[in-house]
């Protein structure tokens, strides 16, 4: 693994979500003793307009951190026979998203560093918006492709930041202010996959205007972080001397759920078993959830489905994120072992793609609902990162190591399916291939839902 920059706080919530991060000051009480959130003094006006601000940007960010993959989804067909792609090539296509997470997410924490969080998103923004309006433009496979992953770059940043966004300016909202992005997110991603085919239809029929309108939303997201552009404070801070393979492990660790010393040094985490099965976990969680957004409404268009059907079939399973963003992690966070939920999540997938495969129009609407709930299983992995160090070094070295890895995996899912489907002429093998994933998911899921913490192995 790449050295990880040193820098910022997990994107996961944990059960001491309310924690004042490190570095960030704590309001002392008269008698010298740390004040509680409660103990802390209302914001001034000032404050509360830079807080409202902030809040409205991260919703609007966080609008905008699926669209520009849910519409293509929406119209894969059109656009692979008028770019004239194969299965494979598109296959390639569904793969870029998970392959531009790896690669420039982890570049957000030292990019942070260095202008600011708020600057790096706004950029974020700035990229997806030009990207999209790049897109329609594209007159061949590459072009699309490029113009693809500038967007895909932006999101790449901007979703592992928006977390830190939050304990930045929210440090005792953390879960209120985590749970209002993630149900923005799941709304973006709904809209976009039921409105993209309707939208383009009313525009006459053209895939390119259908995919090029979301570049608006994109654009309203730039300008609530333009006025916080000139706020460089990057928030929590780790030890430059820590690295994922090379920190030594932490010598006065808080206790479970608490609050970790300022300092504290990273445990050793490609030593943690748990570290790997969590990332594990979160790759097989994201390989599904990357064949869904990419393959499924083709799936249902090959069963009989229309395409305007379809698109709203994916949009339902993306909009149980909605509610179940709130409900998964609170649940979690009261339970020591994590892994019956992963396994009920599991159990959902399993039931969802054995429909699929028997009965792919029949039954859709169930199928898309039971596939909604296993996907799921992306907050759960969240929660869980938060939940398995003591330590805030800790946690930030097991979130990027458990996204790094896991996204890595991802990415030979999509192109794999594309390759099933175009040489065995139908979705039987792919979908046999989409169900046998939820069995190691269940394995490795359970074993990081276990109650215990990397600095116990490390």
């Amino acid at each position: 693994m790449p050295d990880e920059p040193k820098t910022l706080d997990p994107a996961a919530p944990s059960a001491g979500d309310t924690a004042r991060p490190a570095g960030i000051p704590t309001a002392t009480a008269p008698s010298g003793t740390p004040a509680t959130a409660g103990d802390s003094p209302a914001p001034g006006p000032a404050r509360r307009r830079l807080l409202g601000l902030v809040a409205v940007g991260l919703v609007l960010a966080a609008l905008n951190l699926r669209p520009a993959i849910t519409s293509l989804g929406a119209l894969l067909e059109e656009v692979s026979e008028d770019l004239h792609m194969s299965g494979s090539v598109a296959g390639v296509l569904t793969s870029v998203p998970p392959l531009c997470f790896a690669v420039f997410g982890i570049t957000a924490p030292r990019l942070a560093r260095r202008f600011g969080p708020a600057a790096v998103v706004c950029a974020g923004m700035a990229a997806i918006f030009t990207g999209l309006v790049l897109r329609p433009f594209a007159t061949g496979t590459a072009a699309f492709l490029a113009a693809s992953a500038l967007a895909l770059m932006g999101i790449a940043v901007s979703n592992v930041l928006m977390p830190v966004i939050v304990k930045r300016y929210f440090p005792d909202r953390v879960g209120s202010m985590t749970g209002l992005y993630s149900m923005a997110l799941a709304l973006g991603t709904s809209a976009a996959a039921a409105a993209t085919v309707p939208m383009t239809d009313a525009l006459g029929g053209d895939w390119r205007l259908g995919l090029g309108v979301w570049a608006a939303l994109a654009a309203l997201a730039v300008l609530p972080w333009l006025p916080l552009l000139r706020d460089r404070d990057t928030g929590t801070a780790v030890p430059a001397t820590a690295s994922p393979d090379t920190a030594p492990r932490t010598a006065e660790a808080a206790s479970r759920g608490g609050e970790a010393a300022p300092h504290a040094p990273a445990p050793r985490i490609t030593r943690s078993r748990t570290a790997w099965a969590l990332g594990v976990f979160f790759g097989l969680q994201a390989t599904g959830a990357y064949i869904t957004m990419g393959w499924m409404p083709q799936i249902f268009r090959d069963a009989g489905v229309p395409a305007a059907t379809a698109g709203v079939l994916l949009a339902v399973t993306m909009v149980m994120g909605v509610p179940l963003a709130f409900v998964i992690p609170r649940l979690a966070t009261r339970m020591k072992n994590q892994g019956p939920i992963v396994v009920a999540l599991g159990l959902c997938g399993l039931t969802g793609y054995t429909g699929l495969f028997l009965a792919p129009a029949g039954g859709a609407w169930a199928w898309a609902v039971l596939l909604g709930i296993s996907n799921c299983s992306f907050p759960l992995a969240l929660t869980m990162i938060g939940m398995r160090s003591r330590t805030g070094a800790g946690v930030v070295r097991l979130s990027a190591f458990a996204q790094s890895v896991g996204y890595l995996i991802s990415i030979p899912g999509p192109l794999l399916v594309g390759v099933l489907y175009q040489h065995s002429g139908g979705w039987g093998l792919p979908i046999v291939l989409m169900g046998g994933l939820m069995v190691p998911q269940m394995i490795v899921g359970t074993l990081a839902g276990r109650d215990r913490t990397v600095e116990d192995e490390c």
